[in-house]
């Protein structure tokens, strides 16, 4: 067996004949093989787009609730590491080490990919750690993700757009679907997407799942520097805005109190931990401001939806100067998608390939951006390294940087700023 995480990541990678490979059967036969059976309370989150946010304003108020939360995200942007976490930390390359060790003890001639072997390994540390609580980011789709696997006390939606539909389906009634595959009988079921498709509604009543959607069982209303929020639970006034940027996050941190509302008989939270974790809760890559002369803007946004919601922010916070943009992105991403709803808020593009599997070219990007109508210059780079050293050279007083398109491309440039390097597989 490898003895170090970077030798366990590497072996991962070449397990299975594939990278992703949809299926519970044998995720689930290694499972049953752990003994992984949680006593403590579990809360699965998928969605196409506010995963990540939804995931950390949940850890954030548990944990100001005084509880001792598990988190499991994907992908990692700059160490594997990230994405298991216990009261706030990071697990060490030890503990990962040997929980990797247990799974392969346990899995036989079963193969797992990369994912669904973390998966497992996630919850055996979790389950050796004394958590009171978990929280589980679905990787893809949902109904079967290998986090399906584990059935949650409460699964939220966050929304459904187009995204990797060469495995979930080209419209949101599919995708809907796949994603209400998360929904347990007669437990709590949120979905945050004000227009949810008709078959994931369908799917949670045809299983009797308790259904709060956002518009109606629950809401949220902005009302400047604060926002309300009302539940069949709970009636909040006056809380304070989410330290996540963007007006869309207010669905994710309702669809967050939602859930908590949902479970307070077992989990109980109270009003100043709820607050104090709106405030509190981080996530990497999500407008994340790196400050400095240029300041930069690292988003992971890879569709039209959070590429959206990304230009809202842009324009929101536009000040004198020119937006200079690091793009790049994965071919079988909508790429004119993103290009759209990304031109009227950059002044000069510098794209650039991504040197992985599915990586887009430099050229494609371009071409892309100039079927959009683009006035804004396009420069072709050699790597997204190379586009963001070009970015930092054109950047006058008061421009800014935005680096989007991909976890590739936000990972790049936050490995570059913190001078480290990439530790294991974004897969």
């Amino acid at each position: 067996m490898p003895d170090t995480l970077a030798g366990w990541l590497s072996y991962l990678e070449g397990l299975h004949p594939k990278t992703i490979d949809l299926g519970l059967e044998r995720v689930a036969a290694v499972k049953s093989r752990l003994g992984l059976e949680p006593a403590f309370p579990l809360v699965t989150v998928g969605g196409t787009n506010g995963k990540g946010s939804t995931c950390a304003f949940l850890e954030a108020i548990l944990a100001a609730a005084g509880y001792r939360v598990g988190l499991y995200t994907s992908p990692h942007l700059l160490r594997y590491n990230e994405r298991v976490r216990v009261a706030g930390r990071e697990a060490d390359d030890g503990a990962l080490c040997r929980a990797f060790a247990a799974v392969e003890a346990a899995r036989g001639e079963t193969a797992l990919t990369y994912f669904e072997f973390g998966t497992l390994a996630a919850m055996w540390h979790f389950m050796r750690q004394d958590v009171d609580v978990a929280v589980l980011e679905v990787g893809l789709g949902g109904r079967l993700d290998a986090v399906n696997v584990f059935d949650p006390d409460c699964a939220v939606v966050t929304g459904v757009a187009i995204d990797h539909t060469d495995y979930l389906g080209d419209d949101r009634e599919s995708i809907g679907f796949e994603k209400a595959g998360i929904y347990r009988a007669n437990r709590p079921a949120i979905c945050a997407d004000p227009e949810p498709p008709a078959s994931l509604v369908r799917h949670a009543e045809a299983i009797g799942a308790k259904l709060w959607r956002i518009g109606r069982e629950f809401s949220c209303q902005s009302g400047g520097g604060t926002w309300d929020y009302a539940s069949p639970a709970a009636r909040r006034k006056s809380l304070p805005r989410p330290a996540l940027a963007g007006a869309f996050q207010l669905n994710n941190a309702a669809a967050a109190l939602a859930a908590l509302d949902a479970l307070a008989k077992g989990l109980p939270v109270g009003e100043e931990a709820i607050a104090d974790g709106l405030r509190a809760a981080r996530v990497a890559g999500r407008f994340q401001l790196l400050p400095g002369k240029p300041p930069c803007i690292v988003d992971v946004a890879h569709n039209p939806q959070s590429a959206t919601a990304l230009a809202d922010n842009l324009g929101r916070e536009r000040g004198a100067g020119r937006t200079l943009a690091v793009f790049a992105m994965l071919g079988d991403k909508d790429v004119a998608g993103v290009a759209a709803a990304l031109k009227g808020e950059v002044d000069h593009w510098l794209v650039a390939g991504l040197d992985v599997p599915r990586g887009a070219s430099a050229e494609a990007l371009a071409e892309a951006l100039t079927k959009t109508g683009t006035r804004a210059p396009v420069e072709l780079c050699g790597s997204v390294a190379e586009a963001y050293r070009r970015a930092c050279e054109l950047a006058g007083e008061g421009d800014r940087i935005a680096a989007f398109g991909s976890f590739y491309t936000a990972a790049a440039v936050l490995a570059l700023r913190a001078g480290v390097t990439e530790h294991g597989s974004i897969s």
